[in-house]
């Protein structure tokens, strides 16, 4: 089971969990600090399994605390993903300048 946090208001930069259909969850995680909110998405069959209270707890707890160790780079982390084990972090990519802004690499260009 993957579960993805996606912070509110940003599209998720990398692909969400594989699976046929996908199912946000009612509960979102929030950072008490800055009052940064954190939807989750995870794999529909999984969400609506029996016993998918117990077998999330371990995921949303290690994702929770990515969320709030986030709190002191200022959330810019936008795209968290575990499997129960490791969690991922997704950053955007930075942008390429525009070849206009780059300098030239020499002194000797006319």
């Amino acid at each position: 089971m993957i579960i993805a946090a996606i912070r509110s208001g940003t599209d998720p930069i990398a692909p969400l969990p594989p699976a046929t259909f996908h199912r946000w969850l009612e509960d979102p995680i929030y950072c008490p600090k800055c009052e940064a909110t954190y939807t989750l998405v995870v794999d529909y069959d999984h969400a609506i399994a029996r016993h998918f209270a117990e077998d999330s707890r371990r995921h949303l707890t290690m994702l929770r605390k990515a969320i709030f160790a986030g709190h002191s780079t200022d959330h810019r982390v936008t795209h968290f993903e575990t499997n129960g084990v490791v969690v991922t972090g997704h950053t955007k990519p930075k942008p390429e300048p525009a070849v206009e802004a780059l300098k030239p690499l020499t002194r000797l260009i006319n």
